[in-house]
């Protein structure tokens, strides 16, 4: 009886050996849907192996990483968003689920129409639009800033970024009229601590969009800003940011 054993406890290994490499491999990203209840080593760790795995052995980037991690334990996001966010940024599926409110997701600002644009070591950089109409910032993702006309702008059917700015851009919106001169009008408004900030608005300059964020945590129109009325601007979340018109 114990030859048996032997014999067939051999077998199994032979053929746990002979397995294909890929099926063979243990360590993937698998996580909790809360992060937040992990180490921070343990968080930069599974985000890093799901984009390996998405990537096919890339090294994610830093500035992306430290996004990821401010939304994790700022904002709360969940595994599977962070899943659906790098399958998005390197044009695949996910499989993660549309969430409101995010990129992609019913309620994200340009409906699905959001293009991602990235300088890379300060070059500049072409992207295509499927839209002719002026593009706006909707969300910052390098540290250094993404400025309208100091670091990005747009013609019809083109984004433009140089200087290492790394953002996405959706279908600009048409402003509630007005006489003043929108180039020379901005209001920084900043959440402090995650609270809800509201800031004064002049309605005569039109309708306020996000021309430079500059918190780490994400700028994002109906989700972390956006009008009250016409007279004022509120923010949550951590998002600090540079509001200006078209």
């Amino acid at each position: 009886m114990n030859t048996s054993w032997k014999s067939l406890l051999a077998a199994l290994c032979l053929a746990t050996l002979a397995l294909p490499a890929g099926a063979q491999r243990a360590e993937r990203a698998y996580a909790p849907e809360d992060l937040r209840g992990l180490a921070y080593n343990d968080q930069v760790r599974v985000i890093s192996l799901e984009y390996q795995e998405q990537s096919n052995g890339r090294r994610i980037p830093d500035d992306q990483l430290r996004f990821y991690l401010d939304q994790v334990n700022r904002s709360n996001w969940g595994f599977s968003q962070i899943k659906s966010d790098i399958a998005r940024s390197l044009g695949g599926s996910g499989g993660g689920g549309n969430y409101p409110g995010y990129p992609g997701g019913p309620g994200y600002p340009g409906g699905g129409q959001v293009v991602r644009c990235e300088s890379k070591d300060g070059d500049a950089r072409r992207c295509p639009t499927q839209w002719q109409a002026p593009a706006r910032l909707v969300r910052q993702l390098s540290k250094s800033p993404c400025i309208e006309g100091q670091t990005w702008n747009s013609q019809p059917g083109l984004i433009t970024v140089w200087k290492g700015c790394r953002a996405e851009f959706a279908p600009g919106r048409g402003g509630w009229g007005g006489g003043g001169n929108a180039n020379d009008y901005s209001v920084t408004c900043s959440s402090v601590e995650g609270r809800t900030v509201t800031c004064a608005w002049n309605a005569r300059y039109g309708q306020p969009r996000l021309i430079q964020q500059l918190s780490r945590a994400a700028c994002v129109e109906g989700r972390t800003w956006g009008r009250q009325g016409r007279s004022a601007i509120w923010v949550s979340g951590g998002c600090r940011g540079r509001f200006g018109t078209y």
